[in-house]
């Protein structure tokens, strides 16, 4: 089947315009409420969908992995996500999606793949609470299509954690400097609860206080909270947040179009954004140096995100 990076130019445009593509999948008919659901995933993660190799049963593994697939030579793991997300199909998985999450490539077998569709960010939802505590926190953002076929956007990042656990490791953390700076405050946004706790976990380390977001409309509606209770008080911005932290996939709005609001907000000059992301192709750094960040940090390095963090603050007063 198609590789979707061949198509890998025209999707770089979409940066700072709110929009994203995304592919279409099912995990099969639920044999127990008749239901059958349609999920998505940034194209831009898609290395390539293709009917299921041959696959290399293991030992010890978690229930929902499969095992292995021998791929141009290196071996990726195979989760089951049928299985994973409690889905009671007669129907067995078909398709193999294979992934790349900041440089840590997988594959989910899915039921069936169906199409790209293009969104916009302002169109793609929080969850209700309802939705989410049904899928147990899986579904980051949801959208309705034209179809009015409701589409859940999958937090691939708590599936990986769940199933290898990815990014939860106190060793991780190791080799952190500490710099107890209780006059540094760093805003971050990111709607995985997954890299939030991570990124809590990582800023405790160095010893600097937070704010958190859990997308880029709740995060600029607090950098313009703060912007006017400067102006109100006769302060700077920077007076009560030093650094600004951000995911680039997040529903309403992404991470590209925060930085392009942050850097021409004449209110905000000299306070840096930091992208972080699971996107870690060098044409997404690219893309965020295009809309004014002014670093670009893979997500689930901890230590990376530490020094850049230390580096940028240590030119602070």
């Amino acid at each position: 089947m198609a590789n979707f990076i061949d198509s890998v130019d025209s999707r770089t445009q979409l940066a700072g315009t709110n929009r994203l593509e995304v592919l279409l999948f099912s995990l099969g008919r639920d044999s127990v409420t008749g239901r059958e659901e349609t999920f998505g995933v940034n194209v831009f993660k898609v290395r390539e969908v293709m009917h299921i190799p041959e696959i290399t049963r293991a030992p010890d593994m978690p229930a929902s992995v499969e095992g292995m697939v021998s791929l141009r030579g290196s071996m990726i793991p195979i989760i089951n996500l049928p299985k994973f997300c409690g889905v009671n199909s007669e129907q067995k998985p078909s398709i193999l999606i294979v992934t790349e999450y900041n440089k840590n490539v997988q594959g989910f077998l899915v039921h069936s793949v169906d199409n790209i569709v293009r969104l916009a960010w302002e169109d793609v939802k929080v969850p209700p609470n309802m939705m989410a505590q049904q899928h147990g926190g899986l579904v980051t953002a949801v959208t309705e299509l034209t179809d009015k076929r409701i589409v859940m956007i999958m937090d691939v990042e708590m599936v990986l954690a769940k199933t290898s656990g990815f990014g939860e490791g106190e060793e991780l953390f190791e080799g952190i400097e500490k710099l107890d700076r209780d006059d540094v405050t760093v805003l971050f946004a990111d709607d995985s609860a997954v890299a939030r706790d991570q990124i809590v976990r990582t800023l405790n380390h160095i010893g600097v206080k937070h704010l958190s977001a859990s997308n880029g409309s709740e995060a600029w509606e607090k950098i313009k909270d703060l912007a006017d209770r400067a102006e109100a008080t006769g302060h700077n911005v920077s007076d009560y947040v030093q650094v600004i932290l951000t995911d680039v996939e997040m529903p309403e709005m992404d991470g590209y179009v925060l930085t392009k609001n942050i850097k021409q907000d004449p209110r905000l000059a000299g306070i840096p954004v930091i992208m972080h992301s699971s996107l870690s192709a060098d044409a997404n750094q690219e893309l965020g140096k295009g809309v004014g960040a002014d670093a670009y940090v893979p997500k689930f390095q901890p230590v990376e995100l530490a020094a850049k963090l230390q580096e940028i603050l240590s030119g602070h007063p």
